[in-house]
C-alpha cells in the first residue's frame, strides 16, 4: 500500500495531544493481520490530556488499566468501553504525561472486505468505522494490542502520513459523550465527510428515587 506515505515519527506523537490531534485527521492507521491489511483513513479524533484534564483516563494517575498512557509517545492504547465495545488511542507528550487522542472514525480505504465481515450491519463503507466502538470493531482493536508501537515498520498497527486534511477543512468542537469537562473543544473532525459520528453531549443518569421508609 504505497499510497498511504511513510510511517509518522515518534516525534510527530511526543507533543500536547491537542496539538497532535487535528493533524492526525487524513492520515492512515494499518492493521495488519495474517489474512492482509486494513488501512483507515482518521476523519474525527478526540484530545485528552492527563492529570490536567478532568476527562481523561489518567487524571486520577496510573493504573493497571491506563499505564500505557503514562508510557513513551508513539504507542497504542486500548480500552474497553463501559461493557460494550473497546476505544483505541495514539499516546501523545512525554513519558508520565498520560497524553492521548481517541480516533474516533474514519474511512476504510483497504481491506473493506474484512471490515465489513466484522460490520456486517453497516449501511454502506461509510457506516464501517463510523464511531470508535465500530472502529476498533472493524479494524479488530482489542486489549491484546495495548501498548503496540505504531512507529515500528511491520508492526501489527502502524500510522503512517496519507494526506493530511487541509486546515480550512478541519473543524473543531466540544468533546462527546463524557460527563467532564466535555465543552472543552478538542474533538476535531473533517469538515463534510460522511465518516464522521455524529454529535452526543453526555447526559448524566438519573438514580432512582429511594423507597419511602
Amino acid at each position: 500500500m504505497s499510497d498511504v506515505g511513510g510511517l509518522l515519527p515518534r516525534a510527530f506523537f511526543a507533543r500536547p495531544a491537542h496539538l497532535v490531534a487535528p493533524e492526525l485527521l487524513g492520515r492512515v492507521l494499518v492493521r495488519r493481520e495474517p489474512q492482509g491489511e486494513i488501512a483507515l483513513r482518521i476523519t474525527e479524533v478526540e484530545a485528552y490530556e492527563g492529570v490536567t484534564d478532568p476527562a481523561s483516563h489518567g487524571f486520577r494517575g496510573p493504573t493497571p488499566r491506563n499505564e500505557t498512557m503514562f508510557g513513551p509517545a508513539g504507542h497504542l492504547y486500548v480500552y474497553w468501553v463501559y461493557g460494550m465495545h473497546h476505544a483505541a488511542n495514539l499516546v501523545c507528550g512525554t513519558v508520565g504525561d498520560s497524553q492521548g487522542v481517541l480516533i474516533r472514525a474514519g474511512e476504510v480505504i483497504h481491506g473493506q472486505a474484512s471490515a465489513t465481515a466484522r460490520r456486517p450491519n453497516a449501511r454502506g463503507v461509510h457506516e464501517l468505522a463510523k464511531g470508535p466502538g465500530r472502529l476498533t470493531l472493524a479494524l479488530d482493536l482489542d486489549r491484546t494490542l495495548d501498548g503496540a508501537d505504531i512507529c515500528v515498520a511491520g508492526a501489527a498497527v502502524t500510522m503512517h502520513q496519507g494526506t493530511p486534511c487541509p486546515p480550512d477543512a478541519v473543524r473543531s468542537g466540544p468533546r462527546t459523550g463524557v460527563s467532564s469537562a466535555h465543552e472543552t473543544p478538542w474533538r476535531f473532525w473533517a469538515d463534510d465527510d460522511p465518516t464522521v459520528s455524529p454529535y452526543r453531549r453526555h447526559t448524566p443518569r438519573r438514580r432512582p428515587p429511594r423507597p419511602s421508609q
